[in-house]
């Protein structure tokens, strides 16, 4: 009788933070404000911004995906190794997770794949966002402001991908007294420690 290996488990590959996170995520239900992220970046001048995204998917075990507008002001200031920080406020679950990290560079052919993939995976209300004229810019109330593009809609140029690698992550529970505050890296190996709230 031939043996048969045990299935993997898909979490035993993933930093602690990960099934946390998740568990976080799943009391929000499906609010879609769960898959909201606050993006904090520096200016060219130096200055802060913050800026609301939708988080797309998982494109590795702390790798993640957003997606932006190209002639967007924070396409450029995201160019390079680039620090960020992600903030995932999840009011049910009264938890913040504190996401650090860089944006990853990727090859062409593997850029491409992925775009091919965020485009075709938007709802036609979604991907009308990137038919609407430069993000920032005067305002001509004659448009186009398209409330849809469908599935066979061709990808603009300026629908842009923005791969973060994530380096740190902290977590904020809002629960008990007093509150829990913990931390993991990636140069510790996604070690826990605790900090004070």
């Amino acid at each position: 009788m031939p043996v048969t290996k045990p299935m993997p488990d898909p979490e035993a590959s993933l930093p602690p933070w990960r099934p946390l996170l998740r568990s976080a995520l799943d009391k929000q239900g499906r609010s879609p404000q769960a898959r909201w992220l606050q993006l904090a970046s520096l200016a060219e001048d130096g200055t802060p911004r913050v800026r609301t995204l939708v988080f797309r998917c998982w494109a590795g075990a702390t790798v993640l995906d957003l997606l932006t507008d190209r002639r967007s002001a924070k396409s450029g200031e995201l160019k390079g190794l680039a620090p960020l920080e992600l903030c995932w406020v999840l009011p049910r679950a009264r938890s913040q997770f504190r996401l650090r990290g860089h944006r990853l560079q990727l090859d062409d052919g593997d850029e491409q794949r992925a775009l091919a993939f965020h485009w075709q995976a938007l709802t036609p209300r979604g991907r009308a966002l990137w038919g609407w004229p430069a993000p920032g810019e005067p305002l001509q109330p004659e448009g186009p402001f398209p409330r849809e593009l469908e599935d066979d809609a061709p990808r603009p140029e300026h629908f842009e991908l923005l791969r973060v690698q994530l380096q740190r992550v902290e977590l904020l529970e809002l629960l008990g007294h007093p509150h829990r505050r913990r931390c993991w890296r990636a140069d510790n190996g996604w070690q826990e420690e605790g900090l004070n709230p």
